[in-house]
């Protein structure tokens, strides 16, 4: 029988998740104000109208769509992922920020297609491993499809380039593979391509070879390419046990770069302390569990999948960004979802748990 009401825990976490995030978010965002007056208020209005009111809208939609609509039209919604991620690269369309190309810009807005690319992954690897769950493993129907779909991805990411987004992707993907029953002799096989891959890769692109040498040595460039990890452990250790206070950071003025996008953990951890910190690293914690508690519960093979698919993008990508700005992970440049600056990414993670929240109404506990 039917629940027919979303799981209300889960989105109790979500939505604590979204209010904390606007409530950082508000702090950080001052530190770009005495930077730069123009850019901060278009942040600001791409935040909270497009991000959050848009993205609960949209919450509120797909949680009421029944998720077999996803299996229907997984290919098109592929495709059209595909296509929007192209995009970036048409002159004029496409902007580069950062010395990465990874936006378009259609009138005042921009938006991030590789947020609709990752989801479309997703929700089409959920379809394919449910129709082949019975020749998932066989190499042909199981592991040859997630590699031909993860050479598209990074073959579209890395020439932007966007190497945390791509890794978030192999997860996620890696996760509905193992969820759907693929070997852990395939398993095994694609770890190693992937480390053949990223030897590969950094040896063509010194700023990761750079990234992996300031993660195992911090303070071999403080000046350089350690800048941001050093400023952002200044942050976090001058936070101490209960933080200097909202608003208080010092770190966000002309020191931590971008403190409303990758660096904004730094700057909660500084005003908020050890005890703001844990709490938002024990809501994505408790976001991660809750979650895959609904795949666990799902209805039918493609939900499973795809809910957990969701998660793993979203958790993955959250506790990345956490490790690299405390210096167990190198930096990715991937932001915090939910509460970093991010209009496209906070539109389609909202629109991504109302799926999760759709599906709970059929899940029996």
């Amino acid at each position: 029988m039917n629940r027919r009401k979303v799981d209300g825990v889960f989105l109790g976490i979500v939505l604590a998740l979204v209010l904390l995030g606007v409530f950082i978010f508000s702090s950080a965002l001052l530190g770009l104000l005495a930077r730069d007056e123009v850019r901060f208020s278009a942040i600001a209005f791409n935040q909270i109208f497009f991000g959050v009111i848009g993205g609960l809208i949209a919450l509120t939609i797909t949680s009421k769509i029944n998720y077999k609509i996803w299996r229907k039209y997984s290919f098109f919604i592929l495709l059209t992922s595909i296509f929007l991620t192209l995009l970036v690269f048409i002159p004029g369309l496409g902007f580069e920020h950062g010395g990465a190309k990874r936006w378009i810009s259609i009138g005042s807005f921009s938006l991030q297609p590789a947020e609709f690319l990752k989801l479309g992954i997703v929700i089409y690897l959920a379809s394919w491993f449910s129709f082949m769950r019975t020749k998932v493993k066989n190499i042909r129907f199981g592991l040859l499809p997630l590699i031909g779909i993860l050479a598209l991805a990074a073959g579209l990411l890395l020439k932007q380039p966007d190497t945390g987004t791509f890794l978030v992707i192999f997860l996620a993907s890696l996760a509905v593979f193992i969820t759907a029953g693929g070997k852990w002799k395939h398993i095994l096989s694609l770890g190693g391509l992937s480390l053949l891959g990223l030897s590969i890769l950094a040896y063509f692109r010194p700023y990761i070879q750079d990234r992996i040498m300031t993660f195992l040595d911090p303070s071999r460039d403080p000046l350089g390419s350690a800048y941001q990890i050093q400023q952002s452990l200044i942050a976090v250790g001058s936070g101490e046990f209960f933080g200097r206070g909202f608003g208080q950071s010092i770190q966000k003025f002309n020191f931590l770069p971008e403190p409303v996008g990758d660096s904004i953990f730094a700057v909660a951890a500084e005003e908020f302390g050890f005890v703001g910190a844990l709490i938002i690293i024990s809501l994505f914690v408790a976001f991660a569990i809750r979650g895959l508690k609904i795949a666990k519960h799902a209805p039918d093979a493609f939900s499973r999948l795809l809910v957990t698919g969701i998660v793993i993008l979203i958790a993955s990508q959250s506790f990345i960004n956490i490790a690299s700005m405390l210096g167990i992970f190198p930096l990715t440049g991937l932001p915090l979802l939910f509460i970093s600056q991010g209009g496209t990414a906070m539109l389609i993670s909202l629109a991504a748990t109302g799926v999760i929240l759709n599906v709970s109404k059929y899940c029996k506990f």
